[in-house]
């Protein structure tokens, strides 16, 4: 868990990266909103390949998330493993683990500062 080594993420292969590329392309062409918006639902489905829907619930609160599945057509907890081969690099998880029940993390019971950190 305490690995902090960038770039763990293996090579998509030509189906995955296909996969991938249709699947944010429809998500983009459907689209109706901001530039902002899609632009961030974008990179949070990139991220959450690096590092799981784990850390991207403490870093997202409930309606981003809902926001942001709407937005790419996806489920994160489908799409994404708990963890991402880039998990130890996600600040909030690694205190989360360390310090207390994941869960009142994620409910707002226990604070982690710098939550949002990508080391």
């Amino acid at each position: 868990m305490g690995r902090k080594t960038k770039g763990n993420l293996a090579a998509a292969s030509a189906q995955e990266a296909k996969r991938i590329i249709d699947l944010l392309d429809k998500a983009i062409v459907r689209y109706d909103g901001t530039f902002e918006e899609i632009e961030q639902a974008v990179g949070f489905y990139m991220i959450g390949r690096h590092v799981g829907w784990k850390p991207l619930i403490l870093v997202h609160n409930k309606r981003t998330i809902r926001k942001y599945e709407e937005i790419l057509g996806i489920e994160i907890r489908k799409e994404f493993d708990e963890e991402g081969p880039d998990v130890g690099r996600a600040f909030a998880y690694q205190i989360a683990r360390k310090l207390s029940n994941f869960w009142k993390v994620v409910s707002g019971d226990v604070k982690i500062e710098g939550r949002r950190l990508l080391q």
